[in-house]
């Protein structure tokens, strides 16, 4: 509710030069300035209530004669109270307006009186032309260190993504190169031991099996194809054990280099028991023809495993590339509907080599969270901020938790470490541009800035950090219903109000 919307709850009454000339605003003025003010601008007498909304056209600029004023802003859908004041001329309303057209001019913030409040109202286009007239210099510095700021934040922004960007890439690289290495290593070995089947084939195409005999081999060298798929998991010492007792099987049935067969046979999950049926089967052949048919099992048996290391090692690269399309939002719309599990999930993939093995990552999912309405790839900037601040404040060992519940129609992460916390002094900077703790070319302040903004202005949301040593839990909430599609960034800059003590 402002003055071009609705008259309700406001008188107007004449304007007293004087009285402006009292206001710490206006002291400096001369009489043909108050005169000027006076007669553009006007005063009014508002009753409790709210005087303007947090998003609406900002209108008018408000300077407080008497009276008492609450200014807030919305943080999660909670109005949050900024500042309260009974001070004679706080001001607030359009006072960026000199700015013109180049930036929204929108309220950032909502403004309402506690008791009967008598104002100094300029309507904004007023209020522009004043300053632009009176005060051009100081307009130009003003521009100049508005849009300074703003372009410095933008680019240095861009820089931190930049390097983000290369951090997750070179993981990335690394994380592929493993599973593709393997799957090549594996390939290899495949094809040798494809040519030695061959071979064996041929030695036993020339005869020196029985048909029986040889139905039943081709039985088992199934079996034991269908026994690599069913192997059981062993530790190091059940499989240290079971390879010594193979090991000596082989050597008392005349295998030669038993010791290395033995491994293959084991991870297949094969014992003696199955072996003895093989010599069974094969009982009264000469040694070299058991000795060819052991080691032709053994290609069975190397083959299924190196499928499975292929098979594997395919599958994680596609679950990584997955990740990355996922965590980037690649050929996605910038807004939808989507599962946050699936956001933090990502993100933790693509920062597995710098999370490391020293840090033991803990999930705590509430499934039940239904899908969330966000702008998807942004969020996982927030999510890599801050589990990249919590990984470097551990110094690659601790507990890192990620929890997710349902609260207040909200969506609410915790992002956890058991690092050294965050000085009490420090706490109400960390989310202050360009403020960080970091050593110099480690950090650019700009992590939980734009987290911040992204989180409060582009969601509507809240973050907040508690702290103490070996515990600092960062919380975001987000709303499951947002007002809009698209919450643009508001600007930042908090409605001004004089010390309390004096008038400047």
């Amino acid at each position: 509710m402002d003055s071009d919307s609705t008259a309700e709850g406001r008188n107007r009454a004449a304007c007293d030069p004087a009285e402006l000339s009292t206001l710490f605003l206006f002291e400096k003025l001369d009489a043909d300035q108050l005169d000027w003010l006076c007669r553009d601008g006007r005063i009014e007498t508002i009753e409790p209530g709210v005087v303007y909304r947090e998003g609406e056209p900002a209108t008018c600029f408000y300077v407080l004669i008497e009276g008492e004023v609450i200014l807030t802003k919305l943080s999660g859908g909670v109005e949050i109270e900024m500042v309260r004041t009974e001070h004679r001329g706080a001001y607030a309303g359009a006072w960026m307006s000199y700015i013109g057209d180049r930036v929204e001019q929108n309220y950032n913030g909502s403004m309402q009186v506690r008791r009967t409040s008598r104002f100094f109202v300029l309507d904004a286009e007023i209020f522009a032309r004043m300053m632009q007239e009176w005060f051009p210099m100081a307009v130009h510095l003003l521009e100049g260190v508005f849009f300074g700021n703003r372009n410095a934040k933008m680019r240095i922004a861009q820089r931190e993504r930049l390097l983000a960007l290369g951090s997750l890439s070179a993981g990335l690289t690394h994380e592929l190169n493993n599973p593709a290495a393997a799957a090549v290593r594996a390939t290899s070995g495949l094809r040798d031991r494809v040519a030695g089947q061959r071979h064996k084939l041929a030695m036993m195409a020339e005869g020196k099996f029985d048909p029986e005999s040889l139905g039943a081999l081709v039985l088992m060298q199934e079996e034991a194809a269908d026994q690599v798929a069913k192997a059981p998991e062993l530790t190091p010492m059940e499989a240290a054990d079971r390879e010594d007792l193979l090991a000596d099987w082989f050597d008392e049935h005349g295998i030669s280099d038993g010791w290395d067969l033995a491994p293959n046979f084991v991870q297949a999950g094969i014992d003696i028991d199955w072996l003895e049926r093989v010599a069974g089967t094969l009982e009264g052949a000469p040694e070299s023809v058991f000795q060819g048919a052991i080691r032709w099992l053994n290609y069975t048996i190397e083959t299924e495993l190196l499928m499975n290391e292929i098979g594997d090692s395919t599958t994680r690269i596609s679950a990584l590339v997955d990740a990355a399309k996922q965590y980037s939002q690649m050929d996605r719309a910038p807004f939808q509907v989507v599962d946050i599990h699936d956001l933090l999930d990502s993100t933790l993939v693509m920062l597995s080599r710098k999370i490391g093995d020293g840090v033991r990552v803990t999930k705590d999912y509430d499934r039940s969270l239904p899908e969330l309405p966000c702008y998807a790839a942004e969020l996982n900037q927030v999510w890599t901020n801050l589990i990249d601040n919590a990984v470097y404040a551990m110094h690659s060992e601790g507990t890192l938790t990620i929890r997710t519940r349902h609260e207040n129609d909200c969506a609410v992460v915790e992002i956890g470490d058991t690092g050294p916390g965050i000085p009490e002094d420090n706490r109400a900077r960390i989310f202050e541009p360009f403020f960080t703790t970091k050593p110099m070319g480690e950090g650019t302040g700009l992590g939980l800035d734009i987290s911040f903004r992204i989180v409060v202005h582009k969601h509507d949301g809240d973050i907040r950090v508690e702290s103490e040593p070996g515990n600092t839990t960062f919380t975001v909430w987000l709303p499951l219903h947002p007002t809009t599609e698209n919450s643009e960034a508001s600007t930042t800059e908090t409605p001004q109000t004089p010390p309390a003590t004096g008038d400047r």
